[in-house]
């Protein structure tokens, strides 16, 4: 993956997450060492990430996707990714491997629009969680062979993509760890919902580890 982080050899790069915070866990390192060298960085954040506390009186739906929505936006800033090349499909959240045929369609030419790519960073289809294994196959559809793809994988945690490299993340890794406590949503904030989800301390040890791992495979 270092060769990515030269400037020439690749000018714009659409980073697409299932989640707003899988861009972050997945992709923050390389997304922050393009930024910096003046690659453009383009986010597709696809569902709008409010089912993650679905019992919560306090944060019913719609406030807690406004709150998710604030939270992707100053994390990417970290990485030097600006509001405006961040969009959101609002997708309900833990509905995409329900799609039919003409929705999914539908999500595989949205996720097609804009700029054609020189690399496009996705999940792996080998993640275990349904919404990433949808957005995965989506974005093998969406764009030509001729565009490279790079897989990260997000769940389980410590799991690799197949064919997975390292990429070192040495003083970024700080920032990244900075990046995933603005996700104050998802790290302890809500307290009014026992099963709804955390990002403890052991999970935020292993998603903003020295390392991301990029696979080239499915």
């Amino acid at each position: 993956m270092k060769p990515l982080t030269h400037p020439g050899l690749v000018r714009r790069v659409r980073v697409v997450a299932p989640h707003p915070d899988d861009e972050t866990i997945g992709a923050f390192g390389l997304m922050r060492q393009l930024s910096r060298h003046g690659v453009c960085v383009e986010v597709t954040i696809v569902t709008d990430g409010a089912a993650s506390h679905p019992a919560s009186r306090a944060w019913p739906p719609e406030r807690l996707r406004r709150a998710r929505r604030r939270e992707t936006l100053a994390a990417v800033r970290l990485a030097g990714v600006h509001a405006g090349s961040v969009r959101f499909l609002d997708y309900p959240d833990g509905s995409l491997s329900a799609l039919g045929e003409a929705p999914f369609r539908s999500l595989v030419q949205r996720l097609a629009a804009g700029p054609r790519p020189d690399l496009v960073l996705r999940p792996s289809l080998s993640d275990t969680h349904p919404d990433h294994g949808t957005v995965a196959e989506a974005c093998r559809q969406a764009w030509p062979p001729g565009i490279p793809q790079a897989t990260y994988q997000v769940w389980p945690a410590h799991s690799q993509p197949p064919g997975a490299k390292p990429f070192v993340l040495g003083r970024d890794q700080l920032v990244k760890q900075a990046a995933l406590r603005l996700y104050k949503s998802q790290t302890g904030l809500i307290t009014d919902d026992p099963d709804g989800f955390s990002m403890n301390r052991d999970l935020q040890r292993i998603f903003a580890g020295p390392v991301e791992w990029y696979g080239c495979g499915p």
